[in-house]
């Protein structure tokens, strides 16, 4: 297992030397989504409509963060169940998206439209949210304030700890 350092957003030849399991730290921009985010992403795309991100240059964390305290950049902020949003995932991947953070197993379905399209996701274990604020520079609601922690948060991160699942 190696460790690597990536800039966000991720290009292919940064994917292209990952292994599964290698550790990887990584600074930048992400957005968190959920179910009902990724409902309303897969809505927009089957009525033609373009999405208010670039989902090729764009990395979804599967999250909600909660409410910042006083003081705080942001709440505690943990990986989803990744396979919630195993319904959505084919459409985004075709229609661009190439990394996923979240936690658990994914589709067969799933599993094959990442590796189809060059497509990674990346893991890391539940439990550690105190620990994940910690390396949140920013954080912001991007989309749909209105859904409270299932809005699309933008996140600026620095050297957030992931491992490589499925590529």
């Amino acid at each position: 297992m190696k460790t690597y350092r990536f800039t966000l957003p991720l290009c292919p030849a940064d994917i292209a030397p990952l292994h599964i399991s290698d550790k990887v730290l990584l600074t930048g921009c992400l957005f968190t989504a959920r179910d009902v985010a990724h409902k309303r992403m897969v809505d927009i795309l089957k009525r033609g409509e373009k999405l208010p991100l670039n989902l090729a240059e764009t990395t979804l964390f599967y999250c909600g963060p909660s409410p910042a305290r006083p003081g705080n950049i942001c709440g505690a902020i943990g990986p989803t169940t990744s396979s919630r949003m195993d319904i959505y995932t084919p459409l985004l991947i075709q229609n661009g998206l190439r990394v996923m953070i979240g936690k658990g197993e994914r589709s067969i379905e799933v599993q094959k439209a990442i590796m189809d399209f060059g497509a990674i996701y990346f893991v890391m274990p539940g439990g550690i949210s105190a620990y994940l604020s910690q390396h949140i520079v920013s954080c912001e609601t991007f989309l749909w304030q209105e859904l409270g922690p299932e809005a699309i948060h933008k996140l600026w991160v620095q050297d957030i700890p992931v491992y490589v699942a499925i590529k």
